[in-house]
């Protein structure tokens, strides 16, 4: 058989079609394979992200001050007499005597000052705070914070706040309503104290430091320590509890703790968990953990729904009827209906967290008898898991 030139053509593209679409998906299986074989590093993360070093830490401090050059809105002396009290010592303190004197206080608002200090603060750093009010004030708008002492846990005075109040609410009001957008009862000050005091601590001159993590567990303890000798070749931690490990400073990094600690936390762990389910019953939310394991239980799911309905009838006597009052008949209509899915799920033994979402809501179950049913799993002893109510 003789072939033409033009179909010699035709079966040469053919054949190129042919061995470009077996290259592409050749291509995308090694893609795929290669996702597949990457996927397990997704689930590691750093040390610096699960776990605190020993000594890097906030404190955390407050102060009681007061806000004046509000518009009408600060604290009534009846309901707040303490801003009335604290204004006279302010003033007092300033050479201005006012006792045996009526203040209006409606300018000025008591309020109580929260914020944090950050690890290794220096004299003279600026850190944020917050304001919020402690009286019947309704609105801190427009006011500034006077010169206001910040202490911390032990009653030292580590910082001092003052500043124009940076409110993200307001509230206005007429004679038929009033409207308020945020919480106009609290404001913030970037930037609004300066620090007095430091915090005396030797980091560089530590030979031994704990490391704690922040979700403690037992198999997470253990692979952060073997992380960490198999980066420095030598056994330099041990885990002594779920929550702490020990680190020995080698000697060699005595006077250079900060680059250790820099190149420690940048180990990659894959971090270990319970299997666990929480659920917040009034919100509906269910969240679980990619360990719950179910053994073989079988689920079925329904609505029992009864309605009462009362309706009133009007009885009266006939139209040639002698005697007779027209009355009121009560009228009760009581019925029960089961809704809901009729079919019976079953879940075999060992179902992964999707397969158990899956099968649950193969049933057209919601959230909220989603929370029984785990509970009657768990109840049933077929849940391998436990079960924290918010």
């Amino acid at each position: 058989m003789k072939y033409s030139k033009s179909d010699m053509n035709t079966a040469q593209t053919n054949n190129s079609t042919s061995i470009l679409r077996r290259t592409v998906a050749a291509i995308m299986s090694v893609s795929i394979i290669a996702g597949l074989a990457v996927s397990p590093a997704s689930a590691t993360s750093r040390i610096k992200d699960i776990a605190d070093f020993e000594g890097i830490r906030d404190n955390l401090l407050v102060g009681y001050g007061l806000v004046v050059g509000l518009n009408g809105t600060g604290d009534g002396l009846r309901n707040a007499p303490f801003t009335k009290q604290s204004l006279e010592a302010m003033l007092e303190r300033l050479g201005v005597n006012t006792r045996g004197t009526t203040l209006n206080t409606k300018n000025v608002a008591a309020v109580m000052i929260s914020a944090s200090l950050p690890a290794f603060t220096k004299q003279g750093t600026r850190i944020d705070i917050t304001a919020s009010t402690l009286g019947d004030s309704s609105s801190l708008l427009g006011g500034t914070l006077l010169a206001t002492p910040l202490l911390g846990a032990d009653g030292e005075v580590y910082a001092v706040a003052q500043g124009a109040l940076a409110v993200g609410g307001f509230t206005a009001q007429g004679e038929g309503g009033s409207v308020t957008k945020g919480v106009p009862t609290s404001g913030r000050i970037p930037a609004g104290a300066i620090i007095e005091r430091e915090v005396p601590f030797d980091f560089a001159g530590m030979t031994r430091m704990n490391i704690s993590l922040r979700n403690p567990d037992l198999t997470t303890a253990l692979r952060v320590s073997e992380v960490i000798n198999a980066f420095l070749g030598h056994r330099a931690t041990k885990a002594q509890n779920p929550s702490t490990i020990e680190l020995v400073v080698p000697p060699a990094h005595y006077k250079n703790l900060v680059a250790l600690l820099t190149k420690i936390e940048q180990l990659n762990v894959e971090p270990d968990q319970s299997a666990k389910v929480v659920v917040d019953e009034q919100t509906g939310i269910i969240v679980m953990g990619d360990k719950v394991r179910v053994s073989t239980v079988a689920i079925a799911q329904g609505n029992l729904t009864i309605s009462v309905t009362e309706s009133e009838q009007v009885s009266q006597p006939g139209a040639f009827a002698q005697a007779g009052n027209t009355e009121k008949v009560a009228r009760t209509d009581i019925g029960a209906e089961v809704e809901g899915n009729d079919k019976l799920t079953v879940l075999n033994a060992g179902v992964s967290l999707q397969q158990l979402v899956n099968g649950l809501n193969a049933l057209g179950i919601g959230p909220r008898d989603m929370i029984s049913i785990l509970q009657s799993i768990k109840t049933a002893g077929a849940l391998q898991a436990e079960i924290v109510t918010m």
